[in-house]
């Protein structure tokens, strides 16, 4: 028989606040110039905010899915294979997306590689605390784990996506950021 807790409203609010610094972690800011021809740089930029956009859109539809106040292990470990699988396709379209063209291409692909690296820790951490979990306080526990985790996971893509500016000496990576159309709904521009 499964274990239920009641959710304490603290740890959605931390979930909800987590997500929301995933969907923060936005690509630049938007530009009032359209442009119908789009650079491979736009194009890499594009690339990276959809792959964002898509993984936070599919871990608030996680977190939402547990908003219904009984948690049981079960849930949470279904709602963390959700995420992995989620995790999985993020990551591989963050190695996908290849070396931007520009001066600091190398650079920027060797920041992504490792944002991917990272992410893919903190869902290895996200698993161990939900599978060692036992027991009322141990799913809060977890819980609390995730939430944490999901916070670093966004200011983690946040930084390597302010790192840009410091590689970035012409301003290429930042120009594209700001062009490309789904960094543009990541900060609500377009």
């Amino acid at each position: 028989m499964p274990q239920y807790i009641l959710m304490p409203k603290n740890i959605l609010l931390a979930a909800a606040i987590a997500t929301a610094v995933l969907l923060a972690a936005g690509c630049g800011a938007s530009s009032d110039t359209a442009s119908s021809d789009t650079t491979p740089t736009e194009k890499w930029a594009d690339g990276l905010c959809s792959s964002i956009t898509t993984w936070t859109s599919s871990l608030t539809s996680i977190v939402d899915s547990l908003k219904g106040g009984e948690l049981s292990k079960d849930a949470l470990t279904g709602a963390v294979d959700d995420a992995k699988t989620a995790t999985d396709t993020f990551t591989s379209d963050l190695e996908a997306l290849g070396r931007p063209d520009t001066e600091a291409g190398q650079q920027a692909k060797d920041s992504i590689d490792q944002l991917s690296t990272d992410i893919k820790a903190d869902m290895k951490t996200i698993e161990d605390a939900v599978g060692g979990a036992s027991g009322a306080s141990g799913i809060l526990s977890a819980v609390s784990v995730v939430s944490t985790t999901l916070v670093t996971a966004g200011n983690q893509i946040s930084s390597t996506i302010a790192g840009f500016k410091d590689l970035d000496a012409k301003g290429e990576l930042e120009s594209a950021l700001k062009q490309a159309t789904s960094c543009q709904s990541l900060t609500g521009g377009g």
